[in-house]
């Protein structure tokens, strides 16, 4: 299981999915539905995007969630939750979220050392840069920079 909002996904993310998708025979990359967050896309939008660069990894499933992530995972019989970490500052928040999942349900948390090349990479930084006019041409997928492009176009 890859948890995360998505909104919208990024090079990053993309990068944790395949090399999680070279590991296990199934990956679930599971969207937190979150009704107090603003988001700029809608859950079935971020799905639908998700969907559509995900296509190259047969072993990848799209989902969505709602309440706790270990629920969903013995709901589902997923053993395990890869997280990606782009610093030790998300290692400290991360570890504590992994301590507790493991203690409410068994669930395992995977660290996987982000590339560095998306060390700094972060939906909400996409979302700001492009809002200014910003290139994130090289921080996610072309069909997803048309698609924010799209969004901001449409909110001014």
């Amino acid at each position: 299981m890859c948890p995360g909002s998505y909104d919208p996904v990024t090079n990053g993310h993309l990068d944790i999915i395949e090399r999680s998708s070279k590991l296990f025979d199934e990956v679930v990359v599971a969207v937190l539905i979150n009704k107090s967050k603003k988001s700029l896309f809608s859950v079935e939008e971020r799905l639908d995007m998700l969907r559509e660069v995900t296509e190259p990894w047969p072993n990848v499933r799209i989902d969505a969630w709602h309440g706790l992530l270990v629920d969903y995972c013995r709901t589902n019989g997923i053993g395990a939750i890869v997280k990606g970490l782009r610093a030790v500052s998300d290692f400290d928040y991360e570890l504590q979220m992994a301590q507790m999942n493991q203690q409410l349900s068994g669930v395992e948390t995977m660290f996987m050392s982000t590339n560095p090349q998306y060390s700094f990479l972060a939906s909400s930084l996409v979302k700001e840069v492009a809002t200014y006019g910003g290139d994130v041409s090289n921080l996610v997928p072309p069909r997803i920079e048309q698609r924010l492009r799209q969004r901001l176009a449409e909110r001014a």
